[in-house]
């Protein structure tokens, strides 16, 4: 059986636990890797988790929550 998503150990998948990858992150918002590096060294970026092997992940809570700051900031 082929999973897209990493599979914890639990059983249940990233999305499941309400966690998103950076390449899911990147779909959702439509931006390119390059432009998610560059809003993080600027501080611009989502909250994210790194984990021991390196990769990121993003709460779904924390990318609503910045999303909301984005509204508030075009008015």
């Amino acid at each position: 059986m082929i999973h897209k998503e990493p599979l914890l150990a639990t059983g249940t998948t990233t999305a499941q636990r309400g966690m998103l990858t950076l390449a899911d992150l990147c779909a959702e918002l439509q931006i390119s890797r390059s432009t998610f590096y560059d809003w993080r060294a600027k501080g611009r970026a989502p909250r994210c988790l790194k984990l021991p092997n390196g990769d990121l992940r993003i709460r779904r809570t924390d990318l609503d929550r910045w999303l909301a700051t984005m509204e508030d900031v075009a008015r």
